[in-house]
């Protein structure tokens, strides 16, 4: 009891590579050793990922700072008198700006998924409708790409969830879609309830991703091709507040890619059945 008291004092002094080394012993002193082991390695564990997350941050907020900076500069300098150039200054500190913010809006909405009493806004609504109005906010980029979407499906589909959350969901996977498809192709939407799930799918045909990258695409700041990535605008979050969404229902979210031939993401949440009906056979 000494030594395990000695222990937990230099846990708690921040001395977290302190160890108990009492966990083969017999019995709940053994039991006790090895939790607080356990505890100390989780704690190291968490604290190497919040060093890791405020490094990639500051990274990732560095590179359109300094951008703003230089271009405000060269602004200040005599570039305001520059009429052929100074428009597409103010167009890039613009661009640079709406980057950060995106960024910003992204880190907030995944700390709000990852407090513990962090809590979802249930309500029943139409998850093909829903989509459907999605679908309509992404109809100028997918024009821009030449590409087609496509809603599968007829009739409605009962849904009981957080509607701001999992709105976020689809416009996270459809904004890949697009970003990542061949001019020309199509990009499927498919939206189903059976066998006691909510079932939301996002096909594409376009680059598709290395096999030895899909165990990595749902964390934070994970990218690919990162020299792509950011030419197209995103925040590397995207994916992370999708699989973050999908826990915080009690579902999960998987991805089936091939290099060369598309990749289809499908998040699939629990539906609740002591929920009345939303929709009824009379209407």
């Amino acid at each position: 009891l000494r030594e395990l008291t000695r222990v937990a004092r230099e846990i708690g002094d921040g001395k977290l590579e302190s160890r108990a080394r009492l966990g083969d012993g017999p019995g709940e002193i053994g039991d006790l050793a090895r939790s607080i082991d356990e505890m100390a390695e989780r704690i190291q564990r968490q604290l190497s990922t919040q060093k890791e997350l405020l490094a990639t941050v500051s990274h990732e907020l560095r590179t359109p700072l300094t951008s703003l900076r230089g271009y405000a500069e060269t602004l200040l300098d005599g570039g305001l008198e520059d009429e052929a150039r100074r428009e597409g200054f103010v167009r890039v500190i613009r661009d640079q700006a709406e980057r950060l913010q995106a960024l910003v809006d992204d880190l907030l909405s995944l700390a709000e998924l990852e407090r513990p009493e962090a809590a979802l806004r249930r309500e029943r609504f139409d998850l093909r409708e829903l989509i459907a109005r999605q679908v309509g906010l992404f109809a100028a980029a997918a024009e821009r790409g030449g590409l087609k979407l496509v809603l599968e499906g007829e009739g409605p589909v009962e849904a009981n969830a957080d509607r701001a959350r999992l709105e976020q969901v689809i416009a996270n996977l459809l904004d890949n879609a697009i970003k990542y498809s061949e001019p020309g192709a199509p990009v499927a939407l498919t939206a189903r309830a059976a066998d006691g799930w909510l079932t939301i799918e996002v096909r594409d045909r376009g680059v598709g991703i290395p096999s030895r990258d899909l165990d990595r695409i749902f964390e934070r700041f994970y990218r690919v091709d990162r020299a792509r990535s950011r030419s197209t605008g995103g925040t590397g979050l995207g994916l992370a507040i999708v699989r973050n969404v999908a826990h915080a229902h009690d579902g999960d979210v998987t991805v089936e890619s091939r290099e060369g031939e598309g990749s289809t993401f499908r998040l699939r949440v629990p539906m609740l059945a002591s929920v009345a009906p939303l929709f009824r056979e009379d209407g």
